[in-house]
């Protein structure tokens, strides 16, 4: 697994990552207390096509750093220097919750080096609800290090996944992922939450350049309609796409998910960033 050293805020880190694949370049962010194994089905789906570079972000996986606050701009500086360091002079931008901040702040900052973006349950800035969201997982992050409960992981399929998710599944098997959660969740995820709860895109969302997908899960309890609204209103060429899951739809429902990202990327594939022409979510009074 490469790494490459860069400088963040707080002090320098270690960022691993994956590279996989050959073609132009995609980048891939993964999402709150995730690692950069969450892409591995979509890896697996476009590698044959596509130069695959996936980092852990600070406080997840093999990436190492100063173990202070971070920012925003410190993770996607870890991102860039990722694609930097596996020779992405530009390249395809995918993240999803977090990630999709990250990819969203990067893409605004740096429109040069995107070809195209794709965000899934994105947000544009951290609202009066999402502070609440994230600051009772502050709590239960806290309680459950004090106590060895498993509060937060008890919490996430709840918070998570949609109706198929639950039809599909019993209490028993709920049981056994909610135990496979607390004992995978990255030991950094507090220090991402913290990140959450700063981020406010809206004065740069108008900077992006590439043509962005907006993708939404319609039963999606964190991340609200208006967000997705705001993002289509303020990134200059972005349209919507809705999938039939929740917020974590990448594991809730893994097929549908990568195809949808898939056949975006596929329409970019190693072309300079056309115009696209922006949509109002065709169901914007779900979720």
């Amino acid at each position: 697994m490469p790494t490459t050293r860069t400088q963040l805020s707080g002090g320098p880190a270690e960022v691993a990552y994956d590279r996989t694949g050959t073609g132009p370049g995609l980048v891939l962010v993964h999402g709150t207390g995730a690692t950069r194994e969450q892409w591995q089905p979509l890896t697996a789906a476009v590698a044959d096509r596509f130069t695959v570079v996936a980092p852990d972000l600070s406080g997840s996986g093999g990436t190492t750093d100063h173990g202070g606050p971070l920012t925003l701009a410190d993770l996607a500086e870890e991102v860039l220097s990722a694609a930097d360091d596996a020779g992405l002079e530009s390249f395809d931008l995918v993240g999803h919750s977090l990630g999709a901040a990250v990819a969203t702040h990067l893409a605004a900052h740096h429109p040069e080096r995107v070809n195209s973006l794709a965000v899934h349950a994105g947000w544009a800035h951290t609202d009066t609800r999402l502070r609440a969201e994230f600051e009772y997982w502050l709590a239960l992050l806290d309680a459950d290090a004090r106590h060895g409960t498993t509060h937060f992981a008890r919490m996430l399929p709840l918070a998570a996944f949609g109706p198929r998710y639950w039809e599909r599944t019993s209490a028993e098997e709920n049981e056994e992922l909610v135990r496979a959660l607390a004992a995978g969740l990255a030991p950094g995820i507090a220090r991402q939450t913290e990140v959450d709860l700063t981020v406010d895109l809206r004065a740069a969302l108008g900077r992006i350049a590439a043509p962005t997908l907006v993708l939404a899960s319609a039963h999606d309890r964190i991340m609200s309609t208006d967000q997705q609204r705001a993002l289509l209103a303020g990134i200059p060429h972005a349209r919507y796409a809705e999938i039939d899951a929740g917020h974590g739809a990448p594991a809730e429902a893994p097929a549908d998910f990568t195809a949808l990202i898939a056949a975006f990327l596929d329409e970019h594939r190693g072309a300079d960033a056309p115009s696209v022409s922006s949509q109002e979510p065709a169901a914007a009074a779900r979720g």
